[in-house]
């Protein structure tokens, strides 16, 4: 059974995050990605709490689509570390995940 799972990505621009949704989702390494407006960020990087205003991307794939989506995310970033997580979709109505799955199947988009 594959696993359902939604990956986020922070970016530091707009336009960044555009080129990254559009990248992964004609790969169909994702079903769908959405930008969420700016976000306020606090974190530590180089030894210092630093701020900054990001822009955070939501995409549904499946797990094993993961190490690719990764991998196109890195390529595509201005970061030098880049946030890529993945959380588990626990549950959801069967026709959109069945939408997920189709819509990232390998032999779809490779």
């Amino acid at each position: 059974m594959r696993q359902d799972i939604e990956v986020r990505v922070t970016a530091s621009s707009r336009d960044e995050a555009d080129r990254i949704a559009l990248a992964v989702v004609t790969c169909r390494l994702a079903a769908c990605a959405q930008v969420v407006a700016p976000i306020s960020s606090t974190y530590w990087w180089a030894g210092e709490v630093q701020q900054a205003e990001e822009w955070l991307l939501l995409m549904k794939t499946t797990a094993d689509r993961f190490e690719d989506l990764a991998a196109c995310v890195r390529e595509l970033h201005s970061y030098e570390v880049p946030e890529i997580v993945a959380v588990p979709i626990v549950q959801g109505t069967p026709d959109y995940l069945e939408w997920i799955r189709r819509e990232t199947a390998p032999e779809r988009g490779e």
